[in-house]
């Protein structure tokens, strides 16, 4: 079996000291260069397993103070099923009601946005085909939870009372529900989960910090013929929500 890259190593030693009281919360780790010499390894080393203490929430790094022990984060599961979509209404505010909380969210939307190559890819359409894009910031009461991109094909909603997805009867209802009032039934959502950092944008919008980790996921629905009909970037900040996935299995 091959050894385990030493700063992983030294960040597992780091995390036993850190349970077992021998600096509490708040307080301020020996410098990089004193650890790499108690450690009897190389400054970056001890540099890499901080900064891989810091990514799971156990430390936070003060600009030109030192790096200290952070407190537990007190994170939020969010659950994405393939229920989630049957529930009728929005499916955010449904899964936030479910924890007693009140979801709101804010958006705005933009027609005739001609779709980036990556998001033509995603679409299956051509490269500068007009679509809807709709920007999100999700609430969970007042405080943010989530950001979504989202973009639609106008060849699908154009000239609908749905083609701006916040406006019209179908207003705050979901993707699933609009598509189905214009005789579109979407079956499959296939979602790609991704790391990520948070941009300063993002870290405006979501109330944390600039390179925080962020989970990104890319989801997209598509109809019963497989042709897809909307996709969207979804970002959620780590720091506050674990994002778990539910399945359910077929019955023989």
């Amino acid at each position: 079996m091959p050894r385990e890259a030493p700063y992983l190593q030294v960040a597992e030693s780091l995390r036993v000291r850190i349970l077992a009281g021998e600096w509490e919360v708040g307080a301020r780790l020996p410098s990089g260069a004193r650890l790499a010499e108690e450690y009897g390894v190389g400054r970056n080393v001890t540099q890499r397993a901080m900064d891989r203490l810091i990514v799971e929430g156990v430390l936070e790094g003060r600009a030109g103070s030192g790096t200290y022990v952070r407190k537990p984060r007190e994170r939020v599961r969010m659950v994405r099923s393939r229920h989630r979509e049957h529930r009728g209404g929005s499916p955010f505010r449904a899964d936030m009601n479910e924890r007693g909380m009140t979801g709101t969210w804010e958006s705005h939307s933009q027609a005739r946005v001609p779709a980036p190559d990556s998001i033509a890819e995603r679409l299956a359409i051509n490269p500068g085909d007009p679509c809807v894009t709709t920007r999100y910031e999700f609430l969970a009461d007042g405080q943010p939870v989530q950001l979504a991109t989202s973009w639609e094909p106008m060849a699908i909603t154009d000239r609908t009372p749905i083609v701006l997805p916040e406006m019209g009867p179908l207003a705050a209802t979901g993707v699933v529900e609009r598509m189905r009032s214009i005789g579109v039934e979407i079956e499959t959502a296939v979602e790609v989960p991704r790391p990520a950092r948070a941009t300063q944008t993002q870290a405006n919008l979501l109330g944390i910090s600039l390179g925080d980790l962020l989970l990104s996921i890319e989801r997209t629905y598509y109809d019963a013929d497989g042709r897809p009909v909307e996709t969207a970037d979804i970002v959620v900040p780590d720091v506050r929500w674990e994002v778990a996935y539910e399945f359910g299995l077929d019955r023989p």
